[in-house]
């Protein structure tokens, strides 16, 4: 067994068994980890959102179009590069999916060094999605350690407000402030104003 490690992740939807024997035959012969779901309310129940990966499907399926599954994915707030898979008389459709974010759409019949490249680059795309999409998941549990007044005061501290400005917004002390500074630090795990900064505003503060 190769203990070389795969390339990446690659969903396949679509509801031609043909189709993806196919794509999987292709891609796994290219060294990447595929998986094939016959709809895509099979591949929406199965879906990890922590996996890097890309996902290519058909436009128009039986059931849950390529499109509503995009629109499932968005309101998910899924990271997961999308290329759709396209008949002659999709292309306004596959248009339309890519106003909304989809990466690309490819027609049949396709190129196999063509779908190759767009994976590649719908990996790389991967990549750099999940890892925003990581940082903004742990800077919301970090943020969800807060105490409702604990938010109000990290929000002036963003908005450059200072101890008395804060204590006046609120009508509580500046000592209270300095109190809920404290906390917001430790819980944030902030050693200083700057990191706190940019723990809120969403950007990995540097290691000591």
């Amino acid at each position: 067994m190769s203990l070389i490690p795969k390339k990446g992740n690659v969903y396949v939807v679509d509801d031609d068994e043909a189709v993806r024997d196919s794509l999987q035959w292709l891609l796994e012969g290219k060294d990447y980890r595929v998986r094939c779901f016959e709809s895509a309310e099979a591949f929406l129940s199965r879906y990890d959102a922590r996996e890097v990966a890309c996902l290519i499907a058909d436009i128009r399926m039986g059931g849950m179009t390529g499109m509503e599954l995009q629109e499932k994915l968005i309101e998910r707030q899924s990271p997961l590069p999308i290329v759709f898979i396209t008949g002659h008389g999709d292309v306004p459709m596959a248009v339309e999916s890519m106003k909304k974010g989809a990466l690309d759409f490819i027609q049949k019949p396709f190129k196999e060094d063509q779908l190759v490249a767009l994976v590649e680059r719908m990996l790389e795309t991967a990549k750099d999605a999940f890892a925003t999409h990581q940082q903004a998941a742990s800077r919301d549990a970090l943020l969800s350690k807060l105490t409702g007044r604990e938010a109000q005061v990290l929000e002036r501290i963003v908005a450059g407000r200072l101890n008395k400005q804060i204590a006046d917004d609120l009508g509580i002390s500046i000592k209270t402030v300095e109190a809920h500074r404290a906390n917001i630090m430790e819980k944030l795990g902030a050693n200083t104003v700057a990191d706190l900064l940019k723990i809120a505003l969403g950007q990995t503060p540097a290691k000591a």
